[in-house]
């Protein structure tokens, strides 16, 4: 574990599985966690990745976990993004985590953060320019990701007013935590977690909906290789989200599938051997 800090000042907690052996390996998988929650809760994940060969990184996003900032804020809608590229920079640095393909890994919010992410280089493509925190990545797999927070009219002119009169003041993000799995044990740990919040700004709420709303209008013109994976029973997001990306991004590089019936956290559902060979299979499919 280290700390990385941002170029305002703010300390990012950085975590790191690898196992010996591992050098060189097939590449090497950047997590990036959702709302509210931590990357140490993806302990399991990670070592199901080390198993298959590929080193694994995350950060606590900011207002998050062990890393600074005010809990559930950003300053602008760019902030995450920007603390991004700062990890990839840093990873891209590393002798070891540096070698072979990097792949995003994104779940819940963090999976809207990895797709806006992958959509800044689509600028280029259109003419524009190129935002200074885009950096390439060789592909993505996005888990529940928020590409639509399902609010309702009402909820979005409440949030127009929070944006204009306290866009900085924290209140509960409204999810339930027995929306995240059907599993007890998985939704216990979740509320017994001292770094588990439910704090939101209208800020971050707003980049989240905006951020989701430009992935989706980009997924035609897709260029990385993506996994889209979601749950069809999501009460944390909308699962019509993901089905309209995948709807319209090229079958050729995207790759989707709907777990009908699971809960948020697909990979802390009690069918999750189903999902976690779903990703195996397209991680062997498209790496070797």
């Amino acid at each position: 574990m280290r700390t990385l800090r941002c170029d305002d000042g703010v300390p990012l907690h950085w975590r790191q599985w690898s196992k010996p052996g591992l050098d060189p390996a097939r590449g090497t998988v950047l997590i990036v966690h959702g709302l509210g929650e931590h990357m140490g809760r993806y302990e399991a994940v990670a070592a199901r990745l080390n198993s298959w060969g590929w080193h694994v990184v995350g950060h606590d996003q900011r207002g998050h976990g062990a890393s600074g900032g005010a809990r559930g804020d950003v300053k602008d809608d760019e902030r995450l993004l920007k603390d991004l590229a700062l990890v990839i920079d840093e990873l891209r640095a590393d002798a070891v985590l540096g070698k072979g393909p990097l792949l995003l890994l994104g779940h819940s919010m963090g999976g809207l953060v990895a797709a806006r992410f992958v959509a800044g280089g689509l600028a280029a493509s259109s003419g524009g320019q190129l935002p200074c925190w885009f950096r390439p990545v060789d592909a993505l797999v996005l888990s529940s990701p928020a590409l639509d927070p399902g609010m309702s009219g009402f909820k979005r002119l409440q949030l127009a007013l929070g944006v204009a009169l306290l866009p900085h003041l924290a209140v509960g993000n409204g999810l339930k935590p027995n929306w995240i799995s059907r599993d007890s044990a998985v939704v216990r740990a979740y509320m017994a977690d001292p770094l588990v919040h439910d704090r939101i700004t209208p800020t971050l709420a707003k980049a989240i909906v905006d951020g989701g709303e430009l992935v989706r209008q980009h997924a035609a013109d897709w260029v990385v290789p993506t996994l889209l994976i979601w749950a069809g029973a999501d009460r944390c997001v909308a699962p019509a989200g993901s089905a309209e990306f995948a709807a319209q991004a090229p079958a050729s590089l995207v790759q989707s599938h709907c777990f009908e019936g699971l809960f948020h956290e697909i990979f802390n559902e009690p069918e999750k051997e189903q999902v976690f060979a779903r990703l195996q299979h397209w991680m062997v499919a498209r790496f070797g």
